[in-house]
C-alpha cells in the first residue's frame, strides 16, 4: 500500500496542464491587480485607463478561453492525473475539492460577468480580443444591469481572491510541514 501511495505521489501532471496552471496563475493575478488598480484611478487619467481597461478585458476573455482549454486538458488525461493524496484528514479532502472547484468555476464565471457588464454599460467602447477589433456585445446597452454585473464581477474577484489565499496556503502547508511526507503534492505540480 506504501508503495502506491508514493507512486500516486511521485506522478507529475501532465505537462501541459501544469504549463496551464501556471499561466492562469499568473493572468488572474495580473487581472486582480490590474482590475483594483484601474478602478482606483482617477476619471481624469484616461491615459492610463484607456491602455488598462481594454488589456484587462481581453485578458479577461483569454482567461475564460484557458479555462475551457483546462477542462477539456483534464478530461483528456483523467485517467493519468495524479489523485487526492490518502493520507488528507477527510475535512482538508473536502476543502480541497471545494476550493479546487470554486476555482475552475469562478475562472468561467467571473470573466463572463466582465463581458457582461462591458457589454451591458451604455458608454462601452466593446470587448477588444488581441487582433479582434470587438466581440459581439450579445446584451442590451442597460446601466442598471450594469451595475449588478459590475457588482457580481467584482465580489467574483474577491471570492477567486480567498480562494487562491486558500489554495496557495494549503500547498504550503503540505511543503512546509509535511514536506516529502505523504501530502507533499507541490512537486506534482513542477
Amino acid at each position: 500500500m506504501s508503495s502506491l501511495i508514493k507512486t500516486s505521489l511521485a506522478a507529475k501532471y501532465p505537462l501541459p496542464v501544469r504549463c496551464l496552471h501556471w499561466l492562469r496563475a499568473l493572468l488572474i493575478i495580473g487581472l486582480i491587480a490590474s482590475g483594483w488598480y484601474m478602478t482606483s484611478l482617477p476619471e481624469s487619467d484616461m491615459a492610463t485607463a484607456s491602455f488598462l481597461y481594454p488589456n484587462h478585458k481581453q485578458f479577461g476573455v483569454l482567461v475564460w478561453l484557458l479555462a475551457l482549454v483546462h477542462l477539456a486538458l483534464r478530461w483528456r488525461y483523467k485517467k493519468i492525473m495524479p489523485t487526492t493524496p490518502p493520507a488528507l484528514a477527510p475535512w482538508e479532502k473536502m476543502l480541497s475539492h471545494a476550493v479546487h472547484w470554486m476555482l475552475i468555476t469562478l475562472t468561467l464565471v467571473v470573466p463572463l460577468l466582465g463581458y457582461s457588464l462591458s457589454s451591458s454599460f451604455s458608454q462601452s467602447d466593446g470587448v477588444p480580443f488581441f487582433f479582434i477589433q470587438h466581440l459581439p456585445e450579445l446584451l442590451p446597452k442597460n446601466d442598471a444591469a450594469f451595475a449588478v454585473f459590475d457588482a457580481l464581477h467584482k465580489y467574483g474577484a474577491y471570492l477567486m481572491l480567498a480562494c487562491i489565499a486558500l489554495h496557495v496556503a494549503g500547498s504550503l502547508k503540505h511543503r512546509l510541514m509535511d514536506r516529502g511526507g505523504e501530502t507533499d503534492v507541490i512537486p506534482r505540480m513542477f
